[in-house]
């Protein structure tokens, strides 16, 4: 009986030290994880710490927000930029003088 007992105490010794271990682990963990998410947040420009909770429910939706569309890019400015790209597939030797005269010449048609 004595050996029981000793077995006993020396398995929740054992087991105690590891929930302890486990329980510092996590907690550095942790740590390590709120320092890496607060350095993201600094380095993006957001200051504001993360809620540690979530927010109270609001009785009514705010409004939504109004957008107004985007204009659309001008025909002339977009064929602009169109021969750039070409000139630019020129220069890296993707294309061929031929097949940049061809493409110009479909662009400008």
């Amino acid at each position: 009986m004595p050996g029981l007992v000793r077995g006993m105490a020396r398995t929740a010794a054992i087991v105690g030290t590891a929930t302890a271990t486990r329980n510092a682990v996590d907690r550095r963990q942790a740590e390590k994880n709120a320092k890496a998410y607060a350095n993201a947040m600094d380095s993006a420009g957001m200051t504001q710490a993360p809620p540690q909770y979530a927010p109270p429910p609001q009785q009514y939706a705010p409004p939504p927000q109004q957008y107004a569309p985007e204009p659309a890019p001008a025909p002339q400015d977009d064929m602009i930029a169109q021969l750039e790209r070409l000139g630019n597939l020129r220069a890296q030797g993707l294309l061929t003088d031929e097949e940049f005269a061809a493409a110009k010449a479909k662009l400008l048609s």
